[in-house]
């Protein structure tokens, strides 16, 4: 799933008062994480993550690896917190602009 520009900036405005559900540590994305991380996707299908890594290059990494991992979308990555999105198929929550 390819999102557009004006989906992103939608979907910006929405997460833009939600809290960081998934804090990733010093561990960085573990199994653990990643299915935790699926399961609110599935869930709330618009997650906000607050990564603990220091280094620029490793958040980068680790955004990657969560979106391959559980097949989501990134939003937005500012500084330690990235905002994902991935659509249940299933029963839908937000409607997206075309």
């Amino acid at each position: 799933m390819n999102l557009t520009s004006s989906q992103k900036r939608y979907l910006r405005g929405l997460a833009h008062d939600l809290k960081p559900i998934i804090m990733t540590g010093n561990k960085g994305i573990t199994p653990a994480v990643l299915k935790e991380f699926s399961g609110a996707l599935e869930h709330h299908e618009l997650i906000k993550v607050k990564l603990g890594s220091d280094d620029r290059e490793q958040r980068k990494a680790q955004i990657a690896e969560l979106a391959q991992g559980a097949q989501a979308e990134l939003v937005q990555s500012i500084g330690r917190v990235a905002c994902f999105y991935r659509r249940n198929d299933e029963q839908p929550k937000l409607a997206l602009p075309k």
